[in-house]
């Protein structure tokens, strides 16, 4: 049976078919669909976890108990896992357990492009990297029998591409079968990593590599594509697609296991060639292990590149174009000329990142701003408030950052307030050990918690904070006012993130305080279709306006200049696109002159308040 499927869904159906009973992650692009897409086939649980440690240590919890499982991530999300993968890999597991992290070369939506085929020669575990939907089907189930059959877990790695881009892919119609039910292990040796059983189990697992390193060599994992002899390219991954294109005549050892690395095959086809490269992306991951093992990948005489492996970039992603210049500075092909791209004479509207009409957060980043404070900002969607003309954030680093940041510059005495903002979901995430830092030493820090209601950068997943599961069932919604206030902080206070008079008012109060403060704004995404159903447009009054530029400064999408100008100033006046506006009313807050009408106001305009149902 063949499906359209992407990279995600293949692996998440992969997954399933493996006989995979138990799923758990952390959303973050581009490994969200995943678990979405596994949540929804039978026989299964799927849950969101606060962060990527958790969600791994919820897998490897099930497959000690004898239950397949697996969890997932974007790159970034393994380096708080990394503890547990470190043990994990020590102890072994009883039922297959994998770990997908997706890569994201180019940094599409992530503060780095690390490359996290480094993991697997840190941790000694095996890593797989599938160049297609198929692959990414396929390896899924390969990764989980290698699991077993190793006692070990497997890192499968995924990139941008692979997990965004659609194929046809040969699925199955049934699961593998699933594990014999047992009693939970009691081998304390294996399981107990103090140190006296950790020294035991390390010489273990590098016994345990030698044995993937001799399986390698005969996996169908590995295949080589012997064509023309006169070049050979050694490659993996997404690269493995560009290499196929640009070098359609080329020998090509195609690996699927890029760690272990299987060294007899390697030598044996690099001895079959007269010249062989590595073509891969990011790091020269495979490129340093191949020139250890006496291998002689091609270098152009006296051209080394900053900025460059052997031949090709070590940042960004590669396409056929990156690869086929590349390859022609190093004399592998014929120089050609290279067109620019055919141009048209049409100028589209330039539209740089900024937070959505009616977006919550914009009040508190409108105060911000006003108030001058040094800002220390989080990964979310509020990270636009960077953007002009908002201009509020100083630092962003990664997940929970900003409190610890926040607090770091408090403790080494700077004479400014700082505000650390961050979101309900990153808040969840690693926010609440950085805010209970701050608690427990005192710190000064005022903490703005955005709680928009769901997880908003990634898609509009769940979190602890919104009361409903991966799944879609009703459960407890974790109050965030209440969890603040057992740390001990006394100052606490929970706004609608609309009410921009009342933020301004309880900012400017604590900045006379010296002890810590959080002002939680409330107010739900304005893109949930919950929220959708009560937009209203408002209007300007352009007799009142003159151009003052105030509501401007909120940077809303839907408030323009207009071509009137005020004729005493020739200023432009405020203009607001209906189709974009919300009627969140921060623009109307803002306004000195009362040019914008309120929400009732329009109504009233309208004669229809009494039977409205917008305003409810």
């Amino acid at each position: 049976m063949k499906r359209i499927l992407s990279g995600n869904e293949a692996a998440a159906r992969g997954a399933w078919e493996a006989g995979a009973e138990i799923g758990s992650g952390y959303p973050g692009t581009p490994s969200t669909e995943i678990m979405e897409t596994f949540a929804l086939y039978p026989g299964v649980y799927a849950e969101w976890a606060p962060n990527e440690k958790v969600a791994l240590d919820a897998a490897i919890g099930a497959a000690y108990a004898g239950k397949r499982a697996f969890a997932t991530m974007k790159h970034v999300g393994v380096n708080v896992a990394a503890d547990a993968l470190f043990y994990a890999a020590m102890t072994g597991v009883e039922a297959g357990l994998v770990l997908v992290s997706a890569d994201d070369p180019s940094m599409h939506s992530s503060q780095n492009e690390q490359d996290n085929r480094q993991f697997a020669k840190f941790v000694r575990i095996p890593c797989l990297d599938p160049s297609d939907s198929q692959e990414s089907h396929d390896f899924m189930t390969a990764a989980f029998k290698l699991s077993e059959q190793f006692d070990t877990p497997v890192l499968l790695r995924m990139t941008t591409r692979v997990c965004h881009t659609s194929g046809l892919v040969e699925v199955g119609d049934q699961r593998l079968p699933l594990p014999e039910p047992k009693k939970y292990p009691r081998n304390t040796a294996k399981y107990v990593m103090v140190p006296a059983n950790a020294r035991k189990r390390h010489g273990i697992i590098e016994h345990r590599i030698q044995e993937l390193a001799e399986f390698a060599e005969t996996s169908p994992l590995n295949q080589i594509e012997m064509h023309s002899p006169s070049l050979g390219i050694i490659t993996g991954g997404i690269a493995y697609q560009y290499a196929r294109e640009v070098f359609p005549e080329a020998s090509i050892l195609k690996l699927g296991m890029v760690y272990p690395l299987p060294a007899e095959m390697i030598r044996r086809f690099a001895g079959a060639v007269e010249r062989v490269i590595v073509l891969e992306e990011l790091d020269p991951f495979i490129e340093d292990q191949v020139r250890l093992m006496g291998v002689d990948a091609y270098r152009p005489e006296g051209k080394y590149y900053p900025g460059t492996k052997s031949i090709f970039p070590v940042t960004g992603e590669l396409d056929p174009r990156v690869v086929r210049l590349s390859a022609e500075k190093a004399g592998l092909l014929p120089a050609t000329e290279h067109s620019e791209p055919e141009s048209f004479d049409l100028e589209l509207p330039v539209r740089p990142p900024v937070l959505c009409p009616g977006c919550p957060h914009r009040g508190a980043f409108y105060v911000l701003h006003k108030l001058g404070v040094p800002v220390n900002g989080d990964i979310g969607c509020y990270t636009l408030g960077v953007t002009p003309p908002l201009n509020a954030i100083d630092t962003c680093g990664c997940m929970g950052a900003s409190i610890g940041v926040a607090h770091g510059a408090a403790i080494a005495g700077d004479k400014e307030r700082h505000v650390a903002v961050i979101g309900d979901s990153t808040f969840f995430h690693t926010g609440i050990p950085a805010l209970m830092n701050v608690a427990y030493n005192r710190s000064n820090v005022i903490t703005i918690i955005m709680d928009n209601r769901i997880t908003g950068m990634t898609g509009h997943q769940e979190n602890p904070g919104t009361g409903r599961t991966l799944q879609g069932k009703e459960t407890l919604e974790v109050q965030i006012e209440p969890l603040v206030r057992a740390m001990g902080i006394q100052n606490v206070v929970t706004l609608e993130g609309h009410d921009v008079e009342g933020i301004e008012k309880v900012l400017k109060g604590w900045m006379k305080l010296d002890e810590p403060a959080v002002l939680i704004t409330r107010e739900e995404c304005a893109l949930l279709p919950s929220s959708r159903g009560r937009w209203l447009p408002l209007e300007v009054i352009s007799e009142k306006c003159n151009g003052c530029t105030l509501c401007f400064r909120v940077g809303c999408p839907a408030i323009m200049k207009s071509e009137q100008l005020d004729p005493k100033y020739g200023r432009p006046l405020a203009l607001i696109d209906a189709s974009l506006c919300t009627g969140c009313e921060i623009c109307a807050q803002v306004c000195p002159r009362d040019a914008i009408l309120f929400r009732e106001q329009v109504l009233a305009r309208k004669g229809d308040i009494e039977n409205s149902e917008v305003l409810k």
